[in-house]
């Protein structure tokens, strides 16, 4: 990737927003509306619900988030946490030109960081990824076991080393939408394992257990245990349910997987999947990434990839 020149472009949004000066609300925030439009709106409208630019209500809402003491202190604590956000920056353009690199023809999204209000962590639409910096202020933080909205297991991945995988996931997510062809637990494992490897991709040098935000001794349990997951999903045939609670049994998050051990972790579905395609991409080195996500042959993938845990 040392020549690739393109950088994806970052936008500290949620420093620009609350910079305003909040004298002439309105006017201070239609010009921040007109700088970056598409985001601004999804930002208003679908993050923090507080409706658009031309809503009769939308400077005074907009004025109490603003003004919002608990907001404010949260702001306080980004700035420290994400002092020095170049570090951080530079990873995620490093990530990008590894997107560069796999898909040339295609244009890097450009990045808004904010504060949502505990909102969304990492959102997407077309050509844009905005980041919600307060969902990253670490385990410890002593404001999230607050959160009546926020499980416990999830706190254990708001920390910011797990920002750059929420990002590349998500973009994956949005890039590659399979929703209508994933009908099986088996089509949605594989899906899953692609969407993994494309952050394998983007991420080569993260650790798994970061990728897909399990504990080592999750990852640990994940490996040790994969023959009699895989032989469990075959043998209860689970891989051709299309049952909804059956499917999201294997890829949602949560405390640890529904019908496996208490040590389990949760997305063990996903994990699977993942391990499943890189003996895929292994076994055919050939293969491009771009080749990867446009198969949806996800029963061809399995075959080929030779996938027998023992």
């Amino acid at each position: 990737i040392s020549g690739i020149e393109k950088d994806v472009e970052v936008v500290r949004f949620g420093q620009q927003l609350f910079e305003i000066p909040l004298q002439d609300t309105l006017a201070e925030l239609e010009q921040l509306h007109d700088k970056h439009p598409d985001f601004f709106d999804l930002f208003t409208y679908k993050i923090i619900n507080v409706g658009g630019i031309d809503d009769e209500y939308f400077p005074e809402l907009m004025g109490e988030f603003l003004t919002d003491t608990m907001i404010l202190n949260v702001k306080s604590d980004v700035e420290d946490e994400f002092s020095d956000f170049g570090k951080m920056e530079k990873r995620l353009n490093t990530a990008f030109k590894y997107y560069q690199y796999h898909f040339p023809d295609k244009d890097n999204p450009t990045i808004y960081t904010t504060i949502s209000g505990f909102n969304e962590s990492v959102f997407t639409a077309e050509g844009i990824i905005g980041i919600s910096l307060d969902k990253y202020l670490g385990r410890d933080y002593p404001f999230y076991k607050k959160l009546s909205n926020v499980p416990l297991y999830k706190i254990k991945n708001m920390h910011r080393e797990k920002l750059p995988s929420d990002v590349a996931y998500a973009w994956a997510l949005t890039e590659f939408d399979e929703t209508e062809e994933t009908t099986t637990v088996l089509d949605n494992i594989i899906h899953q394992g692609k969407l993994m490897y494309f952050v394998d991709a983007l991420l080569p040098d993260m650790e798994d257990s970061l990728k897909i935000g399990y504990t080592s001794e999750q990852i640990n349990w994940a490996e040790n245990n994969e023959a009699e997951m895989w032989n469990y999903l075959v043998e209860n045939k689970m891989l051709y349910s299309n049952k909804r609670m059956d499917i999201l049994r294997y890829i949602n998050d949560g405390p640890y997987t529904t019908g496996f051990p208490i040590e389990s972790p949760s997305r063990t579905g996903t994990w699977l999947g993942w391990q499943i395609v890189r003996q895929y991409m292994k076994k055919y080195e050939e293969v491009t990434l771009p080749q990867l996500m446009a198969n949806k042959n996800y029963q061809e993938i399995l075959n080929e990839s030779d996938y027998y845990p023992e």
